[in-house]
């Protein structure tokens, strides 16, 4: 018989193993599904305009819609984000973890047998609609759970390090979206439009299976399990007075919540502009060849695996804050040599900006939230927290790249408000990280305690 999931670790060494199991798990789970989110984002920049949205006056009318239906999947994260994290908090991480995974699965292995509009007329593009939300709706709920499994599993003085994992998976996801994305791109146009763009939809079935098999062996973390015991002690002395996740969150946690938006939003609108905003631009206004583009971007994802942990580590060291702001400064000073470099078609400088922006700038930034953002929060809040700290900000993240599309529609390519735009938000982020609290060295049983004390 399986040995329950709410039993403690019996020794040191076992609960090393199952940390590093945990950190693996969101690693693999978390890979296949922003493999799946990346792979939309490249095809509505590449393909998708045409094939769903065509407009043979003006192509770039095309990709504006095909990048609104890639922003219609932010506006259901929040929502994912509130469901799974309620269940998450309250019943525990694993399970919210597996059908967050299903759910992306599916929609995504879908969305490559689609029929376009050529075939079937307006129903591809609804159909594509349906299948973002659902896309949405289960990565809304997979960051945050993700997250919480490497941190809250973590060995003392390492949750920066463990907590990196996650997001090394993020990277790994962007590596297999973009190299395949790259080796198809590079097939003739009549192939890459008939079925050269389904294959990297159809290889997810793939990974699906690999991430399910990881994640099914996955047990509860320590923390949550000690904070269901206490609950448990709590309701047995009729003391308990428990309320809904989110309600407790807005209640005791809304300045952290606020912070944790602010740095959030600093942190995607930097990653965009490299993630497919400099891709769009380069492919419409420039004449780099936009093989060349997929390949900076998988190197510097590749990169960015290595500072990833590189910088969670260093945020155990010399706390969060700092490795938060360095990578705020590095976003401001970036956002507008990045542009400059692509609209001179300086193709070896492009493969340098891409790396010192991803791998140092994102790197620094994404690289440190979910440890940092898991310690401003709560046990029994945690979840929900870390969830809407991340997707909240995202309805206006997924609108940037329609809107960045738009302006350069706007302005003829002129990428000069887009950089505005962006070191903006990158100093929104250093902002909020100057005002939130350092903490690398609380106590995760503990966080918001005093308040439940005061009481």
């Amino acid at each position: 018989m399986a040995e329950p999931a709410t039993a403690p670790p019996a020794t040191e060494a076992e609960r090393t193993r199952l940390a590093k199991r945990a950190a693996v798990a969101s690693l693999v789970g978390t890979a296949v599904e922003w493999y799946d989110y990346f792979i939309f984002g490249t095809a509505s920049a590449l393909v998708f305009g045409e094939l769903f949205f065509p407009n043979e006056a003006d192509p770039i009318i095309g990709t504006l819609s095909a990048f609104a239906v890639f922003g219609v999947g932010f506006f259901a994260r929040p929502v994912g984000g509130i469901v799974f994290g309620h269940f998450g908090d309250k019943f525990g991480r694993k399970a919210a973890l597996v059908t967050t995974l299903m759910l992306m699965g599916v929609s995504t292995f879908l969305i490559g047998l689609l029929p376009t509009t050529d075939d079937i007329g307006i129903w591809a593009p609804v159909l594509l609609v349906l299948l973002r939300l659902i896309q949405g709706f289960g990565v809304g709920g997979e960051w945050g759970g993700a997250s919480l499994v490497a941190v809250e599993y973590a060995p003392p003085g390492k949750r920066g390090a463990y907590g990196s994992f996650p997001q090394i998976g993020n990277a790994v996801g962007l590596v297999m979206s973009t190299s395949i994305f790259a080796i198809v791109s590079a097939l003739p146009d009549d192939a890459l439009l008939s079925w050269g763009w389904r294959v990297p939809f159809l290889l997810s079935a793939v990974l699906i299976a690999v991430g399910l098999f990881i994640r099914f062996k996955l047990t509860e973390t320590p923390t949550f399990q000690a904070a269901q015991e206490k609950l448990e002690a709590q309701a047995a002395t009729d003391k308990a007075k428990e309320k809904m996740p989110i309600a407790e969150l807005f209640t005791r946690f809304k300045r952290p919540l606020l912070l944790a938006m602010g740095m959030r939003l600093g942190e995607a609108v930097f990653g965009y502009i490299i993630l497919t905003i400099g891709l769009t631009f380069a492919t419409n206004y420039t004449d780099i060849p936009r093989t060349d583009v997929l390949i900076a971007g998988t190197v510097a994802a590749a990169l960015a695996i290595y500072t990833y942990y590189f910088f969670g580590r260093l945020s155990d060291r010399i706390g969060r804050r700092a490795v938060f702001v360095l990578g705020s400064v590095v976003a401001v000073v970036v956002s507008f040599p990045f542009f400059w470099i692509l609209d001179a078609d300086a193709v070896v400088l492009m493969y340098v900006i891409y790396a010192v922006g991803y791998a140092i700038g994102v790197g620094a930034l994404y690289g440190v939230e979910p440890a940092f953002f898991s310690e401003l929060f709560g046990t029994k809040v945690r979840y929900t927290g870390l969830s809407l700290a991340a997707q909240v900000p995202s309805i206006l993240i997924g609108l940037w790249p329609l809107a960045s599309t738009a302006l350069l529609a706007a302005t003829d390519g002129d990428p000069w408000p887009i950089a505005l735009i962006t070191a903006v938000c990158a100093v929104i982020g250093l902002v909020c990280a100057l005002l939130a609290p350092e903490t690398n060295k609380a106590d995760m049983t503990r966080i918001g305690e005093e308040h439940e004390e005061a009481r």
